[in-house]
């Protein structure tokens, strides 16, 4: 098993965000992930950029866009990993990359090879035809590349328990199904329940996502038995407006991250710039 979020206290939910490499621009990127890395945040969900996600809302497709007109790609994306992964202390990395964009033009185990070989600590594909999701298994088995699996709350007792089987970094359960960035949907009793027989069938760690943009909502999820929540067009929507302001993405970052988990002096360090990859 991978570990995602065992770093954490017992009695604390683990912490996800979610960024496009490329939003901010990469050296920025990396300073942000060393502030992550200081303020303990356990996963960064790090995309490769791709256009038109039909499951993401305004806000995170616009962020897509201005890293693609950065000519942000997998080469660059790896190469940022590869270059600030062996400084990380507590901060793990999962890459996330559309099917149809980035990985279809690869053949399938040479993309997983890459990715292992940069250092990312686990791999999310996103529009994955489900003919080749036995493919995609042998091969991050074969790297020894964790991986994170995805259901919704409204799934099929099939695809959890399929989602469950294979989840070796961590299962992402998507709170309700839309479009990333809008409001909850599903029942509190429909998440506990699907959390709960998730927990029965995976020890991988159940991250929910989709909705969460709040402290409040963090610890709402982790009453209903989830080890994580994903915060991903909140924060977003931050770098955003730091960009559009002219203001530095670091601090301003730092500033969002403090709101979302309770805040200490050695949990929540001013951020330090590096020169250095």
């Amino acid at each position: 098993m991978s570990g995602f979020f065992a770093r954490r206290a017992p009695d604390r939910p683990g912490l996800a965000l979610f960024l496009n490499a490329g939003d901010p621009p990469l050296p920025v990127l990396a300073d942000l992930l060393r502030m992550l890395d200081d303020c303990r945040v356990d996963c960064l969900e790090l995309a490769v950029p791709f256009p038109d996600s039909v499951t993401d809302g305004e806000v995170n497709r616009r962020s897509a866009q201005r890293a693609l007109e950065q000519g942000v790609g997998l080469d660059e994306v790896l190469d940022l990993i590869g270059g600030i992964r062996p400084h990380l202390r507590h901060l793990r990395v999962a890459l996330l990359a559309d099917w149809s964009h980035t990985v279809k033009p690869r053949p399938l185990p040479d993309f997983v090879g890459r990715v292992a070989a940069s250092g990312a600590d686990g791999l999310l594909v996103h529009g994955l035809p489900p003919r080749l999701r036995t493919g995609l298994r042998e091969a991050v088995r074969e790297a020894g590349l964790p991986l994170v699996t995805t259901c919704y709350a409204s799934s099929t007792a099939e695809v959890k328990a399929e989602a469950a089987a294979h989840a070796t970094a961590y299962l992402y359960l998507v709170a309700h199904y839309g479009r990333s960035g809008s409001t909850p949907t599903a029942e509190p009793a429909q998440l506990a329940s699907t959390i709960e027989l998730l927990h029965e069938r995976t020890t991988a760690p159940v991250a929910v996502g989709f909705g969460i943009r709040s402290r409040d909502d963090i610890a709402r999820v982790h009453a209903l038995g989830a080890d994580a929540a994903i915060v991903g067009s909140a924060g977003v929507a931050r770098v955003e407006h730091a960009l559009a302001q002219q203001a530095d993405v670091v601090d301003e970052f730092h500033t969002f991250v403090t709101t979302l988990l309770p805040a200490s002096p050695t949990r929540f360090p001013h951020p330090v710039r590096s020169s250095t990859p």
